[in-house]
């Protein structure tokens, strides 16, 4: 089955342009013009990605990811026509997982579309040491599911991905260029000081006391390490 993708842009040519390029590149595309519909549309299907602009008439593109995030985790590409780093930065604020600037070529769209898909596919095949456990905390890599104390942690597919990656190296210390690399791929052309607010969402939703982290240390000058001690 092709991955089902929404894309929801205002403006006519940018819609038929981004649908045009990803159905030739084998996908199934929805689109919405307004950020209503896009919400509507997101929450109803079911999709493995959403390009989502910024700029949209009625709620704008921050509203619907934030309405969108209280239920879902789906990775979102979110487009923004002024390349001002406020935007991106409020974007991944609110769970966004990567951004293109306008204008952008359709060479450039596709390969950041198939990267996200890519890191965000789950695996089809076992893998080692599908379950992570550290104290109350506990990580099924297979499933993508995070609970501690039994309980559910919503998490974002970059936070996920993040967590996945420190807490398989428990101790190793990982630059914020080393994260974006293997989390965003070489592709990404933000700025790596996204990583601290995906740190910082990370900790609030797994920490006892996020202000006093005992499981996602920061290494002055270093980067991050997991620090939790493994139960087997």
């Amino acid at each position: 089955m092709p991955e089902r993708i929404l894309v929801v842009d205002d403006e006519p040519s940018i819609l038929e342009l981004v649908a045009y390029n990803l159905r030739r590149s084998g996908y199934e595309v929805i689109t919405a013009d307004n950020g209503e519909d896009g919400l509507r549309i997101a929450r109803e299907e079911s999709i493995d990605l959403l390009i989502l602009d910024v700029m949209l008439p009625g709620i704008d593109g921050f509203e619907v990811l934030r309405a969108l995030r209280r239920t879902s985790d789906v990775p979102v590409l979110m487009l923004t026509a002024r390349g001002e780093e406020i935007d991106r930065v409020v974007g991944f604020e609110i769970g966004a997982d990567d951004y293109v600037t306008k204008p952008f070529s359709p060479r450039e769209l596709t390969g950041r579309v198939k990267a996200i898909l890519r890191r965000f596919r789950r695996p089809t095949e076992p893998q080692d040491q599908e379950v992570l456990r550290f104290g109350p905390l506990t990580i099924n890599l297979a499933s993508y599911e995070v609970t501690r104390d039994g309980r559910k942690v919503d998490l974002t597919p970059t936070e996920f991905q993040i967590l996945k990656i420190l807490a398989q190296n428990p101790g190793r210390v990982f630059s914020r260029d080393q994260l974006v690399d293997r989390v965003m791929g070489p592709d990404f052309y933000g700025d790596v000081r996204t990583v601290d607010v995906h740190i910082r969402h990370l900790r609030a939703k797994i920490e006892e006391n996020p202000s006093e982290p005992r499981l996602i240390e920061t290494v002055r000058g270093a980067g991050y390490r997991f620090v939790g001690g493994r139960i087997r």
